[in-house]
């Protein structure tokens, strides 16, 4: 476990990250050369950046490894806004590896290769059928877009590609453990879901209610089951 010195500043994440990241890389390469990975995918942005050079690249540069940013949200830059003629392009994502380029407003071409001469830099991906949110994938290092984009949906068992999925979930494990800090509380199942009391019943017991006694017209006495 690590502590963080930097501050977070958006577009800076470069500077309080990597260099704790690199160490690990280098870490891998001297002590398990036979573990080192061919490609690394980063929680970030790559060349989807106010100045063209995020997390992904400024870590693929550094450990001349093939790498990809994917990022959970849209970066706005270059006229890049999430409005809702980016939301409609987001419905029409269908079904799992639907995706579509991202235009800024100087012309370049933020996705797959549309023709222009323009470079492309990045692409919003639905990589799962059971969410609607798509990653915004984006080239880190030594990596094409659109090879990036089909490794990442690959990688995906749901919206999150696993790589990233699994160090998140080991990662807080292991600051829990570091910690002292109790599990969380295991999500409760749909079978384990308490029924809903019928109206006027408490469910605080089994016991069949009172019968009510009623006069029917005529004087007679009925009763209600």
């Amino acid at each position: 476990m690590v502590s963080l010195t930097a501050p977070y500043v958006s577009g800076f994440l470069a500077f309080r990250e990597v260099p704790f990241l690199l160490e690990l890389v280098q870490q891998l390469r001297e002590k398990e050369p036979g573990l080192m990975p061919q490609v690394l995918l980063v929680d970030g942005n790559g060349v989807l950046h106010h100045r063209g050079f995020g997390v992904a690249c400024h870590l693929g540069v550094l450990t001349d490894l093939p790498c990809v940013g994917v990022a959970k949200k849209l970066l706005q830059v270059d006229g890049l806004e999430n409005n809702a003629l980016h939301k409609e392009k987001i419905r029409l994502l269908q079904t799992r590896g639907d995706s579509f380029p991202l235009l800024g407003d100087s012309g370049t071409v933020l996705g797959m290769p549309t023709g222009q001469p323009s470079p492309s830099l990045s692409q919003a991906l639905r990589s799962h059928d059971r969410s609607t949110r798509p990653l915004y994938i984006s080239v880190g290092h030594k990596m094409s877009l659109e090879a990036a984009v089909r490794l990442t949906c690959c990688c995906c068992r749901f919206r999150i590609p696993e790589p990233v999925r699994q160090a998140d979930i080991c990662s807080r494990e292991h600051i829990r453990k570091s910690l002292g800090l109790p599990r969380p509380p295991t999500p409760r199942s749909p079978t384990q879901r308490p029924v809903a009391c019928p109206r006027g019943d408490s469910g605080e017991g089994t016991s069949p209610q009172p019968q009510a006694d009623r006069t029917a017209p005529g004087g007679r006495r009925s009763t209600a089951q």
